[in-house]
């Protein structure tokens, strides 16, 4: 399918209108939880996610067979502020190691059965650098989101974006300081590895990108535009496409997290069909989590991106959904209620 929008604004009407997950599955699913064999609440949050899990999907005794990660990678022109560690270079040689099977990303993806795709966003033109204006016009940001709503495959029962672009987290950042305030120190980390010089630098490029585009504090769409990358607005197209389909989302660390919010800034409750898989090891994203009300899955100290820990976290949600739809209740085993 052909992604049904050309403008922000007729991206934004599709926000706005949104489908709700199926109640009478919802229902379905409760009714069986409180039937199977255990304790009421034995399994903590796997029952949540189960039943969760089963109002997206619309059945009470889901399955989850059919995973699907996409890596989107795109360059940064604010790199030219001296934000990070690596060269820019570095985004096409990961691109190729995701390609070859060589990437953390990929072990992870098939060790938990995931389907994996890889979108490289005109790696040959960075987004322009946003401490001087818009990092994208809107037909650039449009684009980029046109490939994520594309990317998603409508067979998968389970969502992972993640992404690979040197200078994402200084997007990540600008983007959670235009969206939630407080300082742009808060809102900054060490990323690749930048030492303390390179920390205070990141917060100047974040206030710099805020002050040039104030815009941006007011719309969740326009924050996209004018601080995000391509890899950022394609994860944000394919969250929004997995919402329309009914596909379950694993949100992944602080940049998907960011990319998530500009969606749910444009339009609350836009993220009710994702979770959290982890929380990052990046200061900020606990934060943001927090305020868009995310508990997450796990929390290991990772900070590699790629989509690594909502990967990780597909294991959990498949645990949650084997238990609930593969149990037998009290009455199929033969056991008797408390």
């Amino acid at each position: 399918m052909t992604a049904p929008f050309e403008t922000l604004d007729a991206f934004r009407a599709i926000l706005a209108d949104l489908p709700q997950p199926d109640a009478k599955a919802v229902a379905g699913a409760q009714a069986r939880n409180g039937q199977l064999t255990k304790p009421p609440g034995a399994l903590g949050r796997l029952e949540d996610l189960a039943i969760w899990y089963a109002g997206w999907r619309g059945d009470a005794r889901p399955g989850l067979n059919a995973p699907q990660v996409i890596v989107f990678a795109g360059n940064h022109g604010v790199t030219e502020q001296g934000v990070s560690a690596f060269p820019a270079d570095v985004t096409v040689q990961m691109v190729a190691n995701f390609e070859a099977g060589g990437a953390a990303i990929n072990q992870l993806a098939k060790t938990f059965g995931a389907k994996m795709d890889v979108h490289a966003l005109s790696l040959d033109t960075p987004t322009a650098d946003f401490t001087q204006g818009p990092a994208m016009s809107e037909a650039e940001v449009i684009e980029a989101l046109q490939v994520g709503w594309n990317a998603v495959d409508p067979q998968a029962d389970l969502l992972v974006t993640g992404e690979m672009g040197i200078g994402n987290t200084t997007s990540a950042a600008a983007i959670a300081h235009a969206l939630f305030g407080d300082l742009a120190e808060d809102w900054v980390g060490r990323g690749t590895g930048v030492d303390d010089a390179g920390l205070a630098n990141k917060a100047r490029v974040v206030r710099e990108g805020l002050k040039a585009n104030p815009g941006a504090s007011a719309d969740g769409l326009e924050a996209l535009r004018c601080l995000g990358g391509r890899e950022v607005a394609a994860m944000a197209g394919a969250i929004a496409r997995a919402r329309v389909l009914g596909i379950p989302v694993i949100l992944d660390g602080f940049i998907c997290t960011a990319a998530a919010a500009c969606l749910e800034q444009a339009a609350k409750g836009a993220l009710d069909h994702t979770v959290a898989g982890h929380a990052s090891a990046e200061a900020a994203h606990a934060r943001l989590l927090a305020l868009l009300g995310k508990t997450p899955l796990l929390s290991l100290g990772m900070r590699l991106g790629e989509g690594s820990g909502a990967a990780l976290a597909i294991g959990v949600l498949k645990g949650a959904v084997a238990t609930h739809s593969g149990m037998a209740t009290f009455a199929e085993a033969g056991v008797s209620e408390g």
